[in-house]
């Protein structure tokens, strides 16, 4: 490349360098002073603290990684393509935010639809600092360019520590994914290294930016499977300039009902996140509005007004008919009692007015005989009965579920009242569920939901109930799915989540895992998920990929002399004994899932990961230890399997495979020269 070119990236490097640190020096000289009140000021200072969040400049990482040069038809300019949009004093773009749709071109353009540019340029970067760049031209004859180096280095660069974002790498498939309408619920079905749970953050981060008034007001939620993870992607977003999104676990989610105080069986567990419970849950909420069996009388001055049991009942239906939610219609009842005396008044001579109305619909009569018919219903006391009493429970689930599985909802030990009660996760679903048929839930703009196989029907159904009025990105990948209770099509999973016209796309390429490690890996696949497409590798690297009897010291020896991080990924139940080994061999190492620090909790050159854990996480090099192990660990096998796969997906440069014998799935060693053997 032309030195002077360099050097002409380098000068443009370093003065938008100055020209966001002018930016964030004139945020800083704003201040709240000239609010009119202190609600303004207040607002005033947050948006502020916000811009200068937005404005940090971390010097090791670059402020743009492309440039796209456009056609003389298309206006000629040339554009630097990074994380925020930086102008200079002029008010000219010096750094154009990737988002903008002008970048598009830079993620989309190609010989065969240029989209206006002559070139696209990338680079390379070192702590910082500018180091190369990479020229395509897009209007050449000839063969277009099949690989690009920085690109493969970008993917293959040593990471240590939580996810990191993407941008600079966004392949044309994920790009038109990332920049869905706002309105469309998508389902990204994707393959282990695809990039599913990158597409769904930088997701979040465009239509953060495009609707920005929208989705500040009403919000993002991230949903993921644990704490840990959630932890692993915490950067992504705020690399991006983006911090409004919140997080959460479905745990989380439903944590203003209770505590997880205990755990159940996996199939009692699978009946409680079956969607037939929504159905018992709403017979058994509705089934406290009681029958008027007698007339209202009520009391004003002089005269007793009555009203009739069969004109209680009309009224009562009448806000049935509405489709109500328990707790609206319970509020409106008495003044729809009080409708009918009025209209008796009126009948009478009369004239009252709205003050009488509201009167009447207060007095102590009205309120006492709507209370009897429509009674206030607590959550916790609703399910409570449901658990404990046997006629209630037949009653309502007649039809629904067999006697069998009503005997297995009910408690064998039964707490002193539904304050005492020792609630599972799947019975805080329930509590949600039963919640929403009371008062409606509040919907946010758009949820990201991510490994979203392994929710139940209900776990879903508490997401959609979030989202009645928004939109969702749904992550996942059907043969990872680890779960009794997991989905078994994205057409069910969508009809659960009440978005039943969602679009599903499915991601095929990858470009994480190594070839010979997914190849190998993909043996699961027609044990686990026939019906899905194989995943296939687009590095040109194939990787590493080892088999070794050793013992786990001896196997992660390797890869700790590597640069890069390495996880050594367990069967849960070894945990305690792979603790000792690693302490006796002197060996500095950290545990996912009980960080002394969840801020380090990925910052440590080996982590030992349970394999419960592994999912949605990435490593340079991995162990997998006891295979048989894991798949032995899990209700069944298919389970098992699927806990396997997701195990041995989790590698970007290097794969071990420690064992003691395999598992009769995976066909036993490749009879390949890359597949290392060792005792």
């Amino acid at each position: 490349m032309p030195i002077d070119d360099l050097d002409a990236e380098r000068a443009h490097l370093d003065a938008s360098r100055q020209d966001l640190a002018r930016m964030r020096r004139r945020v800083e000289s704003l201040d709240s002073s000239t609010a009119g009140n202190w609600v303004s000021a207040e607002i005033l200072d947050a948006t502020l603290a916000h811009r200068l969040e937005q404005l940090a400049d971390d010097p090791e990482v670059p402020l743009f990684f492309g440039r796209i040069d456009r056609t003389a038809s298309a206006g000629g300019e040339s554009f630097h393509i990074g994380r925020r949009h930086i102008s200079d004093s002029a008010g000219d773009p010096m750094v154009v935010d990737w988002r903008a749709p002008v970048s598009v071109p830079f993620y989309r353009a190609s010989r065969t639809e240029p989209m206006g540019l002559t070139r696209r340029r990338r680079y390379g970067f070192s702590h910082g600092e500018l180091t190369a760049f990479e020229d395509e031209s897009l209007t050449d004859a000839g063969p277009a360019q099949e690989h690009s180096a920085i690109l493969e280095a970008e993917i293959e660069r040593p990471r240590v520590g939580p996810m990191r974002d993407i941008v600079a790498t966004i392949q044309p498939e994920q790009d038109v994914l990332v920049r869905a309408d706002l309105s469309q619920t998508i389902v990204v079905q994707g393959a282990p290294g695809t990039g599913k749970t990158a597409v769904g953050l930088h997701r979040a981060a465009y239509l953060l930016y495009a609707h920005r008034d929208q989705l500040t007001r009403r919000g993002v939620l991230i949903v993921g499977p644990n704490a840990s993870f959630l932890r692993y992607i915490r950067d992504v977003l705020p690399a991006l300039g983006e911090i409004e999104a919140k997080q959460a676990t479905i745990t989380e989610l439903v944590a203003m009902h209770g505590t997880v105080r205990a755990e159940e069986s996996a199939p009692v567990a699978t009946l409680k996140g079956d969607v037939r419970m929504a159905e018992v849950l709403r017979r058994a909420v509705w089934s406290h509005v009681g029958e008027p069996e007698e007339a209202l009388v009520v009391p004003r001055g002089s005269r007793r007004w009555r009203v009739p049991s069969y004109e209680a009942r009309e009224a009562l239906e009448g806000l049935r008919a509405n489709d109500l939610r328990y707790a609206a219609g319970r509020a409106l009842l008495p003044r729809a009692l009080a409708h009918r005396v009025l209209v008796q008044m009126e009948r009478s001579g009369d004239s009252p007015d709205d003050r009488v109305h509201d009167a009447v619909a207060r007095a102590k009569p009205v309120k006492d005989y709507a209370a009897a018919l429509w009674p206030d219903l607590k959550p916790g006391k609703v399910l409570f009965r449901l658990f404990t009493d046997a006629a209630w429970l037949a009653e309502v689930a007649d039809g629904v579920l067999t006697e069998a599985e009503q005997e297995a909802l009910l408690w064998e030990k039964v707490p002193r009242s539904a304050g005492a009660a020792r609630w599972t996760l799947a019975d805080l679903v329930l509590l949600d569920e039963i919640a929403d048929l009371l008062d409606r839930t509040p919907s946010v703009a758009h949820i990201v939901a991510d490994e979203a196989q392994d929710l139940s029907a209900m776990m879903l159904r508490a997401l959609g109930r979030r989202s009645t009025t928004g939109s969702l990105t749904i992550l996942g990948d059907l043969a990872q799915a680890t779960t009794p209770w997991a989905s078994s099509s994205w057409a069910e999973a969508l009809a659960h989540l009440g978005k039943p016209d969602g679009h599903v796309e499915q991601l095929t390429r990858g470009f994480r895992v190594p070839a010979d490690v997914i190849a190998y890996a993909a043996r699961l696949l027609p044990h686990i998920a026939p019906d899905l497409e194989p995943p296939v590798a687009v590095r040109r690297t194939r990787g590493d990929l080892a088999f070794t009897t050793s013992s786990v010291t001896e196997a992660i020896s390797a890869a700790l002399e590597r640069p890069g991080s390495v996880g050594l990924i367990v069967p849960d139940a070894s945990l305690a004994a792979v603790r000792a080994e690693l302490t006796e061999a002197g060996l500095a190492f950290a545990e996912i899932g009980v960080p002394a620090d969840e801020e380090t909790e990925f910052d440590a050159h080996l982590d030992v990961v349970p394999a419960s854990l592994a999912k949605g996480l990435e490593f340079d090099h991995v162990v997998v230890s006891d295979p048989a192990a894991i798949v032995a660990g899990e209700p069944d096998r298919d389970t098992g399997l699927r806990r396997l796969y997701v195990c041995l997906t989790r590698a970007v440069t290097s794969l071990v495979v420690r064992h003691d014998g395999l598992p009769e799935e995976l066909g036993g060693v490749p009879e390949q020269e890359d597949a290392k053997v060792s005792a």
